[in-house]
């Protein structure tokens, strides 16, 4: 009787006994300032980590210290200077302001934390334990599709701390949802009221990732990218094909927003160095899509839950040049979730499931 009792007490009143929860939000980061020096700093801890640039150190600090470094600080922070606004970097704007509309609706202790860059997850992990006495931590890397160099090494990154400084805190991690029915729904009603207006094609545009960081992680060795169909048969080795979970949440988007078959289709962009990458590429895919006539076109993003350079620079400028020299007419970028209601709903679930 008593411990019926205190469940009770439990779930209506959050009361935890020998735990005390918070959650941990995480996205990928941004320079602090978009000036040469900072986004060669930001470019040098991102481009060095193996789960990024997945080849021997010793190879990847050359080709990073001589090959990578030398030229693209400067026009990245060009890049970073097109988007940058009076708040900031949007990256780091948005993910506060996500933050902040989730905090009202999540009793628990609530922090956002990015892998590179500032705040760090090292820095945010020791304040909750040290500072708030956190036991536990739900972990949200706030990426939909699983990828070593996204899910993995923010995962491994959290690790890494807590070991170092010898933390008393689990981490419960929360898995990739690329086809999780709430993401979806969210997303589809984030893209409502663009996909009501005058459109000829929906891009759906999608981070880039090499061949090679897929293959790896198929443990048959005889399934990923093997043939054209291999993304549809199912496969153990989906649970963490990045190539397979992008075209899951392009078929669940399109059934749920009932778009028409013909008028969407999948691209890859973001691409660096000369590994074959996943394809077709996004700007690749515009110039076809204009010199086939298409002369309106949207694009969505759904590997991004937050605007940042790659949706606002790369998309929104760079694409849009390229598809309207190709022949297009209009580009019109359809925002992230960001802080919509409809994702941060879908936050505050998981956020009280686990508490």
């Amino acid at each position: 009787m008593i411990k019926f009792i205190a469940y009770l007490l439990y779930r209506s009143f959050n009361i935890t006994f020998m735990t005390k929860r918070a959650v941990l939000l995480v996205n990928l980061g941004s320079p602090d300032k978009p000036k040469t020096k900072e986004v060669r700093q930001y470019l040098n801890q991102f481009l060095t980590d193996p789960y990024v640039i997945q080849l021997p150190w010793v190879i990847r600090r050359l080709l990073v210290s001589l090959f990578i470094l030398p030229t693209r600080p400067k026009k990245s922070a060009e890049a970073y200077q097109s988007i940058w606004s009076e708040k900031g970097s949007p990256l780091i704007a948005l993910s506060e302001q996500l933050k902040q509309a989730l905090q009202t609706k999540v009793r628990l202790p609530l922090d956002m934390a990015m892998r590179y860059g500032k705040p760090s997850i090292e820095k945010q992990l020791v304040a909750l334990v040290k500072g708030k006495g956190i036991t536990e931590v739900l972990f949200i890397p706030l990426y939909p599709h699983y990828a070593e160099s996204t899910t993995k090494t923010s995962i491994e990154e959290a690790k890494r701390v807590i070991k170092k400084y010898k933390l008393n805190v689990s981490l419960t991690e929360q898995p990739p949802f690329y086809q999780q029915d709430d993401y979806i729904a969210a997303l589809v009603n984030s893209a409502q009221s663009y996909l009501k207006q005058p459109y000829d094609h929906l891009l759906f545009s999608y981070h880039g990732l090499p061949e090679m960081h897929v293959t790896k992680l198929d443990a048959s060795k005889n399934h990923c990218l093997k043939t054209n169909a291999c993304c549809s048969k199912p496969h153990k080795a989906h649970e963490t094909c990045y190539r397979h979970q992008v075209f899951q949440t392009t078929r669940c988007f399109a059934e749920k927003a009932r778009l028409v078959p013909g008028t969407y289709s999948v691209a890859f962009q973001s691409r660096l160095g000369r590994a074959k990458w996943l394809g077709p590429n996004t700007e690749d895919r515009l110039r076809e899509l204009a010199e086939n006539g298409v002369k309106n076109v949207s694009v969505i993003c759904p590997s991004f839950v937050t605007d940042c350079l790659e949706t606002l620079e790369e998309i929104e400028i760079r694409g849009r040049e390229v598809f309207i020299a190709a022949g297009g007419e209009t580009l019109t970028l359809i925002p992230c979730l960001n802080d919509n209601p409809e994702w941060v709903k879908t936050l505050t679930s998981w956020c009280q499931l686990r508490s």
